[in-house]
């Protein structure tokens, strides 16, 4: 029997995909639990039509993503760290105070989970971050840290 998947199911497939189950695997349980329907014209055009949504979203995401890539690339971020009379930086830059910066500069709101600062960031000078969006997509951005 051909079903379609309504949620992910383990060992068996992600949402919105056709698979072949035995009967009474589909009877007993995937149907009643409302994991899946069945494989019918009907349903086959919800498929389609809940697909094309998807893709849209995902369109859409992309470009608010390529738009953002862009504003964080036009100039460093600036980023204030206590210092020492040599330029050392007391503490440590964290992936929060970027964040900070990001909401605070750039008016674009980052989950600081996903942004990675290199472990070098000792000194008052001009460095890299990598923030990854997902789907593939990351973008590394200039900060700058400067004396407070």
């Amino acid at each position: 029997m051909e079903i379609i998947l309504i949620q992910d199911v383990d060992n068996l497939g992600a949402k919105n995909e056709v698979v072949k189950v035995k009967n009474g695997y589909a009877r007993n349980f995937l149907l009643p639990r409302q994991l899946a329907v069945e494989n019918n014209p009907s349903n086959k055009k919800q498929l389609e039509e809940r697909l094309k949504q998807v893709k849209k979203k995902e369109e859409k995401m992309l470009a608010e993503i390529n738009s953002v890539i862009s504003k964080l690339a036009e100039a460093p971020i600036k980023l204030g760290a206590k210092t020492g009379t040599s330029g050392k930086i007391f503490g440590s830059i964290t992936s929060l105070q970027l964040s900070r910066a990001i909401r605070e500069q750039r008016g674009y709101e980052i989950d600081r989970k996903k942004i990675s600062i290199p472990e070098d960031v000792k000194e008052l000078g001009t460095y890299k971050a990598t923030i990854d969006f997902g789907n593939g997509k990351s973008t590394e951005v200039d900060i700058e840290i400067v004396a407070e």
